[in-house]
């Protein structure tokens, strides 16, 4: 499971399989395309930064 950080603070969560890529675009903004959850495509989103979450394990 990945947890990805808005630029706002916010954050959600999204199974790994539907994760493409994380990286910089030309203006140094950190970014993330992931799969849509209709399966119908990528989507890019700006984000903060994220975490890997590990089965079994309490986040607080």
């Amino acid at each position: 499971m990945l947890k990805y950080i808005y630029p706002d603070g916010s954050h959600c969560y999204r199974a790994i399989h539907t994760a493409h890529a994380v990286f910089r675009d030309s203006g140094g903004k950190l970014i993330a395309r992931a799969e849509k959850a209709d399966r119908s495509g990528m989507y890019e989103f700006e984000i903060k930064g994220f975490e890997i979450l590990g089965p079994g394990t309490f986040y607080d």
